[in-house]
């Protein structure tokens, strides 16, 4: 009765796997409400594992039945979980430089480095808006593709300009709400649409423009530059994390170390 209590190296494998995958599924809902329901599901998984191990047979049937319609169930209700881990496996794990370091020594792959006309223009256009209390939201794309963020918005295509880019993002253009992506040298769309952070670290002194930019740099390898319209701070945002700059040869390294 007790013959599953018996472990060889690949089950110690295994079970290192399914906490790990546990794991990054954890830290990827927590702060929200699908954390609960998640956690239920795993109780309940576990709980029907012991009643198959004992040979419940009766018990055993009702809930394969029950966890059988429930990944059904699963998909639709973690929808966008799913849909925000995929792309961050996709996006992080297999784009990203930082994490495969090993690999691009071997096979020679190169990072996308930052342009001077990009770091001038860009960090000027936000010195100037910074002064003015405009607000802006500007993506600088690493090597994750941003399509699905750029089709949300109106692409442009244009030439890197720091008046453009003030342009855009005052008060009463009609890109100015939304995000800007710059892309490949260019300003390739505005008015995009982020995914918005559900993380509970995040200070309640931050509106939606960082939580916006926090949510993008989580499943991307993208960073974000902020500029309160408040308080005419700038905010660099990257991996999650946000940092404020306190001046604007500050913000030109954070940019450069962002593409290393």
């Amino acid at each position: 009765m007790l013959d599953f209590i018996k472990i060889d190296l690949i089950d110690i494998i295994d079970i290192f796997l399914v906490g790990l995958l546990i794991y990054q599924i954890y830290k990827l809902i927590r702060g929200t409400a699908a954390l609960n329901i998640f956690i239920a599901i795993i109780v309940i998984y576990f709980i029907w594992l012991i009643v198959k191990a004992l040979h419940m047979e009766l018990l055993g049937a009702i809930m394969g039945q029950v966890i059988g319609v429930g990944v059904i169930a699963l998909i639709v209700l973690f929808q966008q979980e799913i849909r925000r881990f995929l792309l961050m496996i996709g996006t992080r794990y297999m784009n990203s430089q930082r994490k495969l370091k090993l690999a691009n020594m071997l096979f020679g792959v190169k990072g996308r480095s930052v342009s001077l006309n990009l770091l001038e223009e860009v960090t000027q256009a936000c010195r100037r808006m910074s002064e003015n209390r405009t607000g802006a939201l500007i993506v600088l794309a690493n090597n994750s593709s941003l399509e699905f963020i750029i089709e949300t918005g109106d692409r442009l295509d244009a030439v890197i300009n720091r008046r453009l880019i003030e342009n855009i993002f005052f008060k009463n253009a009609p890109l100015h709400d939304g995000a800007m992506v710059i892309a490949y040298d260019k300003i390739v769309a505005a008015r995009c649409t982020l995914p918005i952070s559900e993380n509970p670290h995040i200070l309640p002194s931050y509106g939606m423009r960082h939580r916006a930019a926090v949510g993008v740099t989580e499943i991307t390898d993208a960073s974000v530059i902020v500029v309160s319209e408040e308080t005419g701070d700038i905010s660099f945002v990257n991996d999650g994390k946000i940092s404020k700059m306190n001046s604007i040869n500050e913000l030109r390294l954070a940019i450069e170390n962002a593409y290393k």
